[in-house]
């Protein structure tokens, strides 16, 4: 699987990541509002991480899709853009993502983000797609009334990071195709 943008190309993960998987996600600023990605961050992690994403991408049918992005002029992986928990039948997934912080403020996870909603509902045919951020994650949480997903509740400490063993309370959003469609006018 590849999608390319205007600056990113969004890719499968291969063992070659794990170097530069560790130097952006081995950051705290990074990690604070991921629910399974430990801090600190080392090698035997992201060596871990790559083999179930390599073994997943192989699944037929597949249900979840763990992307590189890495930015064309790099030539290198700067961050993680993903459709978790497809689902064929129900027609759903889940999107998610983190960037290293070197990265942040460019618009490169709204030009990621746009790329693989295109790919979810056109591609994949999904009617709907969910969106999880921690409350306190503001920017994650803009994004997604940037793209349009809708407030449809919020969860009291639901979820607990593994990176600093806090709890949080979890916005729950979703987007319908029909939603997204009309956006794309």
């Amino acid at each position: 699987m590849r999608l390319v943008t205007r600056r990113l190309i969004i890719r499968e993960i291969k063992k070659s990541d794990v170097k530069d998987i560790v130097r952006n996600a081995n950051n705290l600023n990074v990690s604070r509002y991921l629910l399974k990605v430990p801090y600190p961050y080392r090698r035997r992690d992201a060596e871990s991480w790559v083999a179930m994403c390599i073994k997943e991408s192989k699944e037929k049918p597949r249900a979840n899709y763990q992307m590189a992005i890495e930015l064309k002029s790099e030539k290198r992986f700067i961050g993680v853009i993903s459709l978790t928990h497809v689902d064929r039948f129900q027609g759903t997934g889940r999107i998610g993502f983190w960037l290293g912080e070197d990265y942040w403020g460019q618009g490169i996870m709204s030009e990621a983000i746009e790329a693989v909603l295109k790919f979810g509902f056109e591609k994949l045919k999904l009617r709907r797609i969910n969106w999880n951020a921690f409350v306190e994650n503001k920017a994650s949480n803009a994004l997604a009334r940037k793209f349009g997903f809708v407030f449809e509740g919020r969860r009291r400490k639901s979820l607990r990071s593994k990176a600093t063993g806090r709890v949080h309370d979890d916005n729950l959003r979703g987007l319908l195709i029909e939603e997204w469609k009309k956006k794309q006018r």
